[in-house]
């Protein structure tokens, strides 16, 4: 465990900062860059690893400044090959992030808060007190565990990233974007934008600042009734962003953006599995150009839902698609070592292959 540091961590210096504070050491601005390309592209762990910079420099760096990374703190591999990642953080929190590798892709699902604060009845997590946010490098670091992962076990590069994990990203609004901008800049890993998808559980104010800052990275909504009602009863967020709030700030989304947006769709038995449902879903959908990812519920701990049947599922996804509407179904990874969708819950699993 990282001993917690009363030291300033050097990431969350802008360059500007950075360069500022280098002038005070005496030190040309070019060394800024130098060190900020150590930090973001070659994401160092330690003042000592910049080795084009003089011992002298090194020292002053840490004796003012400290590089507070995430660690992993236990491992599960499932018999799908999903890895689970239990991740320390500077101060003793813990979150998960996993890599999820099929044939064609390497995702990346990463946390955004330390717990939620949502309470979604589905969620493990959703049954977390949130602590806190992320900062923006925490996240970075979430994606660098994974892509080294996807390289060490599948020797395949990362190709995606989904911020899915724990928390709910938009009420991180500032860390989230700036961790992409680490991630996708220039300055960083110079991962692409369009692989990379934000899921919200839909906070309309925050939707629409999206759009206003024109974000270059894919939407995802987890609507899973479209329907007030069941919606309210789910998701206790939707009581203050109902249906026609979230449709309207889509719609600006859009506007603003051009991008589709993807619904996701949890396929609950007898709760919102009818064709009733399906068409409520398709009248939503008329919102803004979008897909739908159709979800199999994993359970959770005391959870009271249950997956529906195949036959009403594939009945389901004809429906949408006999509407127009692309529908697909993501099939749940990970279950052994509750690494799916809304299993994620800091909870150890004692029949999951430690390595």
């Amino acid at each position: 465990m990282q001993a917690a540091t009363t030291k300033k961590d050097i990431r969350s210096l802008t360059l500007e900062e950075l360069t500022n504070a280098l002038a005070l050491l005496g030190e040309k601005p070019f060394r800024a860059k130098q060190i900020y390309e150590w930090l973001w592209k070659k994401s160092a762990l330690t003042i000592d690893e910049m080795s084009n910079l003089s011992v002298e420099l090194r020292q002053k760096l840490k004796d003012a400044y400290s590089i507070n990374h995430v660690v992993v703190d236990e491992k599960q591999i499932s018999k799908d090959g999903t890895i689970k990642n239990s991740l320390r953080l500077f101060d003793g929190n813990m979150v998960e992030g996993v890599l999820i590798p099929t044939e064609t892709r390497m995702t990346a699902c990463v946390s955004s808060q330390v717990g939620c604060s949502l309470t979604c009845k589905f969620c493990a997590t959703g049954k977390l007190d949130r602590k806190r946010n992320l900062h923006a490098d925490e996240i970075y670091d979430e994606v660098v565990i994974l892509k080294n992962q996807a390289e060490q076990y599948y020797q395949k590069p990362l190709t995606n990233i989904v911020f899915m994990g724990m928390g709910e990203p938009l009420l991180n609004y500032k860390n989230v974007l700036q961790a992409i901008d680490k991630i996708t800049g220039s300055h960083g890993l110079h991962m692409a934008s369009d692989r990379i998808t934000v899921s919200t559980a839909g906070i309309a104010k925050m939707i629409k600042q999206l759009g206003d800052d024109q974000v270059k990275f894919n939407l995802a909504l987890s609507l899973h009734a479209a329907n007030d009602e069941k919606r309210n009863r789910i998701m206790p967020i939707n009581e203050s962003n109902n249906l026609p709030v979230l449709g309207e700030a889509l719609a600006y989304y859009y506007a603003k953006t051009k991008s589709m947006v993807t619904f996701e769709y949890i396929v609950f038995k007898d709760l919102n599995d009818t064709l009733t449902d399906a068409e409520e879903l398709y009248q939503f959908s008329r919102y803004v150009p979008s897909k739908v990812n159709l979800i199999e519920y994993n359970s959770i701990d005391g959870g009271e839902f249950q997956n529906t049947s195949g036959n009403k599922l594939h009945r389901f996804k004809a429906y949408l698609e006999e509407k127009g509407l692309t529908a697909t179904i993501r099939r749940s990874r990970g279950k052994d070592i509750d690494a799916a969708c809304g299993q994620l819950a800091n909870k150890k699993h004692k029949d999951a292959i430690m390595n």
